[in-house]
């Protein structure tokens, strides 16, 4: 038994019209009940549930989204293999308590004629922007189409893809969506290393030296509380901490605000957004925290 008991009417549900039908039936019935969106990529963990949990407190109703989303994936980047337990991530849903499923297909999120797609290009344009350039492109496709079939009252995202919320927020209040967005803690394990998907490829001794970076991000808070507001500083100071491990591979370490993904200069307290993406041999790894 997990955090809920289990759902006794919990659906799976395939076909995009079937969703927009379903969806429809509650918006016309709800009289006043909330909606509340988890949209994953499958494979799902700690953070993952733990968004689950924050639904469940604000929703009457919880739909996860199960889709790989193929148009954020590069070039060379592991589309291909990224990791799915289907059958687990149903199981884990009905745990804990999701009312609805909604794994769509491939084909027919994108059938072989789609050529529509949403950009941001301000928030998006630093950090993980400049290393994977399509990421944000094919977010915000996703999530707008996910909005669109289901219309939700609450979009659930999480902080360790911080960026990425940003992004979404933005986007949504440019195009004047009617969705709140709740964003979620990050969830770490013992070590403090961020639970990921694709921690999955990691072997013990990866996870062992990947949990350096909440450590140079922990010495990074330990600095500003201390005092230290030079940003210069505090990124020399996490990037040796980050080369000090062999196979940790640095391709970025910033600090930016935290809502507008502009970069500072100093240290803005409750604003500034510490992030860094690292290669643990072949597998990207990001994490942030805000001091």
């Amino acid at each position: 038994m997990g955090l809920y008991p289990p759902s006794k009417q919990m659906q799976v549900i395939e076909s995009i019209n079937e969703m927009q039908d379903v969806a429809a039936k509650w918006r016309s019935r709800r009289r006043g009940k909330i909606i509340a969106l988890v949209p994953t990529m499958g494979h799902l963990h700690e953070g993952h549930l733990s968004l689950v949990k924050l639904a469940k407190k604000k929703a009457d109703t919880v739909v996860l989204s199960l889709f790989v989303n193929p148009t954020q994936f590069g070039i060379n980047e592991d589309f291909n293999k990224y990791p799915s337990n289907h059958k687990r991530d149903l199981e884990l849903c009905e745990e804990h308590g999701v009312d609805i499923v909604f794994a769509p297909a491939a084909n027919n999120i994108y059938p072989p004629d789609y050529s529509t797609f949403i950009n941001e290009e301000k928030l998006s344009a630093g950090l993980c922007g400049v290393s994977r350039p399509v990421l944000f492109r094919g977010v915000c496709t996703i999530i707008i189409k996910l909005l669109n079939i289901l219309r939700p009252d609450i979009l659930c995202l999480g902080r360790k893809d911080a960026q990425q919320a940003a992004v979404v927020n933005k986007m949504i209040r440019d195009l004047h969506i009617p969705v709140g967005v709740l964003i979620g803690p990050t969830i770490r394990d013992k070590s403090g290393l961020a639970v990921s998907s694709r921690n999955i490829y990691l072997n013990e001794i990866q996870k062992r030296d990947a949990a350096i970076i909440y450590q140079a991000l922990s010495k990074a808070r330990n600095m500003v509380k201390e005092g230290v507001k030079n940003v210069d500083r505090i990124k020399a100071e996490v990037s040796h901490i980050l080369s000090s491990v062999r196979r940790i591979r640095i391709i970025y370490v910033d600090i930016v605000d935290k809502d507008t993904m502009e970069q500072l200069r100093e240290i803005v307290p409750r604003r500034s957004l510490i992030a860094a993406a690292v290669w643990c041999d072949e597998v990207r790894l990001i994490d942030n925290i805000v001091v």
